[in-house]
C-alpha cells in the first residue's frame, strides 16, 4: 500500500488549510480586506487577474440587489504567487497571506471536476474556512455548467460569511411532498418548474429517457435529474440553482420549502436562507441604503521574502518556576525555531525586554546554517528586572524600520510570561504599523491585552502552560511557520511528547515516518536536569544518529541525512537524574514536491467562550484536497494549571461532526474547570483501516447545470467526467500532531453547578421498511451532548412530515420501554411495527426522536426519517420517440408526479389497517459500546 500519486499535481495545496481566519471587515455595508490567492501551482496567466476584478464587480452589484441594498464588496487584495513575474504594480502584502485567504484559485481536485465549493464544516450561522475556484472557472470557461461567474461567487459568499447550507441535494434530488403529493425535484422554491429526465450518452449524442420509480424508495431512480425551464417567473433561490436567470434573491420565510430535504432544512431547522442571514451580525449592524453601492477596488500584491523579528522575555519571572527554569525552555523553543521553522531566505533579528528592551541581533538574510546559528548565539542567558512589552515590541519596530522603509508585513514574534499594565499604551502605534504580532503567552500570569494584540494584526496566539512534559513552547514556536510558506518546504510534526521521570527513568516510544515526508528529518530531546543517554534506530533496526548536544539549552538534536527510510523508527531515552522531564519533537519535510504530504490542521469553534456554551474541537486530515477517514484523532486541551482533558475526535456525522467522512474529526468539549487560557493540540495517527477518499462532489458548492428545458425540449449540457464518489485509496501508517490557536475561558462553571448539558441532536436516524416492520438506525447521543449515555429515546411517527416537525410531542409515540439507550457513538438499532397513521391519504411514514438524559433534559428533534408506503406513478416524462429522437414524447412539463394509493406489497394496508395505535417493540439485541480511549501526554 501507498500513498495515492494519481493527480498528484492537482492537488498540492501551498499552504496548510483547515485553520482559516479571515480578516474581512464590515464597513458601511461594504466587505473590505477580502483576499482572493492564487495558488502558485496555477500557471501564470494574467488574464486571470483581470477576470477576477471582473468576477468580483458584478457579483457585488447582484449580492447588493440579492440582498435588498445591504451588502456589496468595497476592497479586495489579490495576492499573487512568488513563482510569477514581478510588475511595478504588485505591492508587498501587509497583513495578507494564503493562511488568511478567503478565496483561493487553485487546480481542481480531479479533471473536469471544476465545482466551486466553500469549505464550511461548522454549524448553521458559523461562517466557512475559503471558497475554492478553479482557474479555468474564473477564466469563464465553466459558464455553461454553473452560470456567471458573479453569480455564482455570490452563492459561494453565502455559504463563506453567513453559514447557509445548499438548497438542492445531489444524493437525494427527489422526494415525495406531501403538500402536493406528488414526487417533486429537492429545490427551493417549489415554484420552480421544470422535466425530469436521464440522459443516456453513446458515442457524443445523448438522449433523455424517461425517469422511473424505484421500487425500493417509491422515488425515481438513480440517475434522474431535475432539467429546469430555462424561462422561470420565480426569483429565488440563489442556493439551489443561481444560475437561472430569474433568480435574484434568496428563498425566504414566505416561499422556503421546508419539505425539501436538503442540508438548509437539517442543518438549520427548516429557517431559510435568508431568515439565517437575517439573524447574522453583518445583517444586525446595517440598514439597507441605496446610495451605498461603488464599484470595488482591487490591490495586487505579491509574496515578498519574510521580515521576522523575536521579541523574548527575559524579565526576572523567567527565571526559576514551579522547579524548571523558564528561560531554559525559552531558549529550547527559540532555538528549535531558528534551526527548523524559520524559512531559508527570511530576515530574522532578536530583541531582548525586561523593564527595558535591547536589540541583541540585527536584522539579517537566513542563507546559510552560520546566520541560523549567528542568532542562537544572540538567545538570552540571565533573567532579571521589570516586564515592558511594548518596549520591546516599539524596539523592533526600530530596528526593521532600519532595514526596511516601514514595518508593513513584517511580523513580531513576542513571548512573555509576565502582566504589564501598560500594554494598552502601544496598541494604536501596533495597530497603525501594519505589522503582524504573533504572541505566545508562557504560564497563567501574561497580559490579557496581548491576544487583542494578535487578533488585531492578524497574528496566532499561542499559549504554554509551566508543565514541561506537556511541550507546549515548543509546539508553540513550531506553530509559526509562515502563513506563505510552500507546503513542500514545510518542517512538518510527526510527533511531540514529553514524559516526567520518577521511579522509570526510562522514555520509549515511536515515530513513523511515511513516504510523502522524510527530508529534513529532524529529532529533537530536552531535559531539564542532566542529558539523557539517547537511542535511536531505523526500520531496519539499524542505530543510527549521533545527536548534537547543546548542555547550556539543555537539549539535543539530529538530522537524517538524506530522505529517512520509510517505516517505525524507535527511540529510547534513559534519564540520569532524578525527578527528571524529557520530551521529544520530530518533525520533517515532503519527500517529493509532486506528491502532497498528510497534513493535520486544528482549531476550536471560537477563541473566547463562557460557561455553560459547550465548545467544539475540528480536526482536519487531508492528503492535498481529499480527506484521509478512518485515522485515530486525539486532542489534548490543556489549561492554564496544567490540566490536561484528553478527547477522541469522530469523523462520524454524528454530534459535534457536521459530515461523516469528510475528513474533518470532531467533538464537544465542556469539562473545562478554570478560567484562563487553555492550549489545543492534535495526535493523528493512520494504520490499515486509514484511506484517502475521492470526493466526487463536494458539499457546499454551486450546482452544476445538467440542461435546460426550451421550448418544451430538454438540451442537455454533456455529462462531468465520472468519478467514484465511493473510490478510497489505502494509506501507509502516518503520524503527524498540529497545534491550534489558544483559546479562553472567561467564566468556568461553579463547584456543583447543575447539570447544564442535554444529549446532542441525533442527525443520522436512518429507517427501512421490511413487510410490516420498520428498522431504525442512528448514532448514540451522550449524557452530556457526545459524552456518557442517555437515560431513555421518545420515537414518534406521522403521515406529515411538516405536522412530525412543528407538533412533535403530539405525534403518535413508539413504545421504547424496552429500549436501553448505549454508551455515546455506538450505533443503536430498534425495530418497531407502526400503529394506524392518522392521516387521510398518507404516502409516508414519517419518523423523529429525541433522547433524555438523567437530569431530564432532551435533546433537540432528530433528523426525520421516512418509510414509502404508496406506489407513485411514473411520470410519462421526456421518453424518446423512436422516430424522433429529439422530440420527448407525454406531458414533458411536469416538476413531479402524483402519488397513487395503491398500496405497498411490502408494507401491506391490510396490516397497517389492523395494527393497533399502540405500536408493538420489537428490540433488537444492539449494543455495541463505543470505545474511548484516553491518551496521555
Amino acid at each position: 500500500m501507498g500513498f495515492s500519486r494519481t493527480l498528484a499535481f492537482l492537488l498540492v495545496p501551498y499552504l496548510l488549510l483547515g485553520a482559516n481566519a479571515s480578516l474581512v471587515q464590515l464597513n458601511d455595508n461594504g466587505y473590505e480586506d477580502i483576499i482572493i490567492a492564487i495558488q502558485p501551482n496555477v500557471p501564470e496567466d494574467l488574464t486571470i487577474i483581470e477576470q477576477i476584478k471582473d468576477m468580483v464587480t458584478k457579483a457585488s452589484t447582484y449580492l447588493f440587489e440579492a440582498t435588498e441594498k445591504r451588502f456589496f464588496f468595497r476592497k479586495v487584495s489579490i495576492l499573487i504567487p512568488e513563482n510569477w513575474t514581478d510588475n511595478n504594480q504588485y505591492k508587498r502584502p501587509r497583513r495578507e497571506s494564503y493562511q488568511h485567504a478567503d478565496i483561493l484559485v487553485a487546480p481542481p481536485t480531479h479533471p473536469g471536476r471544476d465545482d466551486p465549493y466553500t469549505r464550511h464544516f461548522m454549524d448553521c450561522g458559523e461562517k466557512g474556512e475559503f471558497i475554492h475556484l478553479t482557474p479555468d472557472f474564473v477564466l469563464g470557461k465553466k459558464t455553461a455548467e454553473y452560470g456567471p461567474s458573479g453569480k455564482v461567487l455570490v452563492h459561494e459568499w453565502a455559504h463563506l460569511r453567513w453559514g447557509v447550507f445548499d438548497e438542492y441535494n445531489e444524493d437525494t434530488p427527489f422526494y415525495a411532498a406531501a403538500s402536493s403529493k406528488r414526487v417533486e425535484a429537492t429545490r427551493c422554491s417549489a415554484g420552480i418548474t421544470g422535466q425530469n429526465g436521464v440522459p443516456q450518452c453513446s458515442g457524443g449524442s445523448c438522449v433523455t429517457k424517461r425517469c422511473r420509480v424505484d421500487p425500493q424508495t417509491k422515488l425515481y431512480e438513480k440517475g434522474c435529474q431535475f432539467f429546469p425551464n430555462k424561462v422561470q417567473k420565480s426569483k429565488g433561490s440563489i442556493m439551489f440553482m443561481q444560475s437561472i436567470d430569474s433568480i435574484a434573491e434568496f428563498c425566504n420565510a414566505k416561499n422556503h420549502n421546508r419539505e425539501a430535504p436538503n442540508l438548509q432544512n437539517e442543518k438549520c431547522d427548516f429557517q431559510s436562507t435568508w431568515e439565517v442571514i437575517s439573524n447574522s451580525e453583518d445583517f444586525n449592524v446595517t440598514t439597507p441604503n441605496a446610495t451605498s453601492l461603488h464599484p470595488p477596488v482591487f490591490s495586487l500584491l505579491r509574496i515578498r521574502e519574510r521580515i521576522v523579528c523575536l521579541v523574548l522575555d527575559k524579565s526576572g519571572s523567567m527565571g526559576l518556576y514551579d522547579g524548571i527554569v523558564r528561560l531554559d525552555r525559552l531558549n529550547q523553543a527559540a532555538k528549535y525555531f531558528l534551526l527548523q521553522i524559520i524559512e531559508d531566505g527570511s530576515w530574522a533579528g532578536m530583541v531582548h525586554f525586561d523593564s527595558y528592551a535591547t536589540v541583541v541581533g540585527d536584522l539579517i538574510q537566513i542563507t546559510s546554517s552560520n546566520d541560523r546559528n549567528q542568532l542562537i548565539g544572540k538567545l538570552p542567558t540571565v533573567a532579571s528586572g521589570g516586564t515592558s512589552i511594548c518596549s520591546g515590541i516599539q524596539t523592533a519596530f526600530q530596528e526593521i524600520r532600519k532595514k526596511f522603509q516601514g514595518t508593513s508585513g513584517s511580523e513580531i514574534m513576542l513571548l512573555t510570561d509576565g502582566e504589564d499594565n501598560t500594554v494598552s499604551s502601544c496598541m494604536d502605534e501596533v495597530k497603525q504599523s501594519e505589522a503582524i504580532v504573533h504572541v505566545i503567552a508562557l504560564g497563567p500570569s501574561a497580559n490579557e491585552l496581548i491576544i487583542e494584540m494578535a487578533s488585531m494584526t492578524g497574528g496566532i496566539h499561542q499559549f504554554a502552560s509551566d508543565n514541561a512534559q506537556s511541550n507546549g513552547l515548543i509546539d508553540a514556536f513550531g506553530a509559526l511557520a509562515s502563513g506563505n510558506t510552500d507546503l513542500s518546504k514545510k518542517a512538518l510534526q510527526l510527533e511531540s511528547k514529553g514524559l516526567s521521570l520518577t521511579s522509570d527513568l526510562w522514555m520509549n516510544g515511536t515515530v513513523v515516518i511515511d513516504s510523502t515526508v522524510g527530508k529534513e528529518t529532524f529529532f529533537l530531546v530536552t531535559w531539564n536536569r542532566a542529558a539523557p543517554q539517547i537511542s535511536l534506530w531505523d526500520p531496519k533496526g539499524t542505530l543510527v544518529g549521533t545527536f548534537t548536544e547543546d548542555t547550556k539549552s539543555k537539549m539535543a538534536y539530529f538530522t537524517i541525512p538524506g530522505t529517512a527510510t520509510v517505516g517505525t523508527w524507535i527511540y529510547s531515552l534513559k534519564g540520569t537524574a532524578n525527578q527528571e522531564v524529557l520530551t521529544i519533537t520530530v518533525t520533517s519535510q515532503a519527500s517529493d514536491p509532486s506528491v502532497p504530504p498528510i497534513t493535520v490542521t486544528t482549531k476550536m469553534n471560537k477563541g473566547t467562550n463562557s460557561f455553560p456554551s459547550p465548545m467544539i474541537v475540528y480536526a482536519e486530515v487531508q492528503q492535498g484536497f481529499l480527506p484521509v477517514l478512518g485515522a485515530t484523532v486525539t486532542a489534548f486541551i490543556e489549561s492554564a494549571k496544567g490540566h490536561v482533558e484528553t478527547l477522541e475526535l469522530l469523523d462520524n456525522g454524528a454530534g459535534a461532526d457536521s459530515l461523516k467522512n469528510d475528513g474533518v474529526y470532531s467533538r464537544y468539549f465542556t469539562a473545562y474547570t478554570e478560567r484562563g487560557r487553555y492550549s489545543l493540540k492534535v495526535r493523528a495517527h493512520g494504520g490499515k483501516n486509514t484511506v484517502t477518499r475521492s470526493l466526487g462532489h463536494p458539499s457546499n458548492k454551486a450546482l452544476y447545470i445538467p440542461g435546460w428545458v426550451v421550448d418544451g425540449k430538454i438540451e442537455g449540457n454533456p455529462p462531468r467526467p465520472e468519478i467514484n464518489e465511493d473510490n478510497q485509496t489505502p494509506l501507509e501508517n502516518f503520524s503527524r500532531t498540529a497545534t491550534g490557536d489558544a483559546f479562553v475561558i472567561s467564566n468556568a462553571p461553579p463547584p456543583n453547578s447543575p447539570d447544564q448539558y442535554p444529549p446532542n441532536q441525533i442527525t443520522d436516524l436512518d429507517a427501512k421498511s421490511n413487510e410490516d416492520q420498520i428498522t431504525l438506525t442512528w448514532t448514540a447521543p451522550g449524557d452530556d451532548f457526545d459524552v456518557g449515555k442517555v437515560e431513555r429515546y421518545v420515537i414518534r411517527i406521522s403521515g406529515s412530515i411538516l405536522d412530525l416537525r412543528d407538533n412533535f410531542d403530539k405525534a403518535l409515540q413508539v413504545n421504547t420501554t424496552e429500549l436501553l439507550p448505549s454508551e455515546a457513538n455506538s450505533k443503536e438499532t430498534f425495530v418497531f411495527k407502526p400503529g394506524n397513521v392518522a392521516e387521510e391519504n398518507a404516502t409516508y411514514i414519517y419518523i423523529a426522536m429525541q433522547s433524555v438524559d438523567k437530569s431530564n433534559l432532551t435533546s433537540k428533534v432528530s433528523n426525520v426519517a421516512q418509510v414509502p408506503l404508496f406506489v407513485p406513478q411514473a411520470d410519462p416524462g421526456p421518453d424518446t420517440n423512436p422516430d424522433n429522437p429529439q422530440n420527448p414524447s407525454g406531458d414533458n412539463h411536469n416538476t413531479g408526479v402524483n402519488i397513487s394509493t395503491v398500496v405497498l406489497a411490502v408494507v401491506g394496508s391490510v396490516a397497517l389497517v389492523s395494527i393497533i395505535l399502540s405500536s408493538t417493540i420489537c428490540v433488537l439485541k444492539k449494543k455495541k459500546n463505543a470505545n474511548r480511549p484516553r491518551t496521555g501526554f
